[in-house]
């Protein structure tokens, strides 16, 4: 009997003692981040409606003299997207001169020819340039004076932003 106790003692002895060996494992990711050179957005030219007549619409297209351009430069293998805040009206004091129907066109050479075409908007339009690091924008629209337009400057603001997607 007392070999029987002493041992039930000592196995419960080793029992307390003994460590349980687990399969231990693990794995190691990396996190990586390439910086992009940052998007720079210049003005190139005004969209110019030049001489507009009472009560007769006027269109500037993106291929006309008077469109309007940006330049945008990015690096070389991304696209953009291009996002507009359009005045409703242009404005001569409190006389207001309705503008709207915007045209967009981009291309990455420096004319208008065989732009891919857009229509300009807050949303914004992703390009699909990812080749070369220069974007032209060609920005038009359509001014509609009232017949009893009055006479004057009219002006307002064409915001072009440019983010990477």
């Amino acid at each position: 009997m007392r070999a029987t106790v002493l041992s039930a003692v000592l196995a419960a002895g080793f029992s307390f003692g003994a460590v349980t060996l687990e399969a231990q494992t693990s794995a190691d990711i990396q996190a990586t981040a390439t910086v992009l050179s940052a998007v720079t957005v210049t003005a190139g030219n005004d969209l110019q409606f030049g001489n507009v007549t009472p009560g007769v619409a006027k269109t500037v297209g993106i291929a006309d003299a008077g469109a309007g351009r940006f330049d945008v430069i990015k690096a070389a293998t991304q696209g953009v997207t291009l996002s507009f805040t359009l005045p409703t009206d242009l404005t001569s004091g409190a006389d207001n001169l309705p503008i709207g129907s915007w045209t967009g066109g981009w291309n990455t050479s420096a004319t208008p020819a065989g732009a891919t075409t857009f229509t300009p908007s807050p949303a914004g339009t992703n390009t699909t340039a990812t080749a070369g690091t220069t974007i032209s924008v060609y920005v038009g629209a359509t001014v509609s004076p009232a017949a009893a337009q009055v006479a004057g400057s009219y002006t307002g603001d064409v915001t072009m932003s440019v983010v990477y997607f």
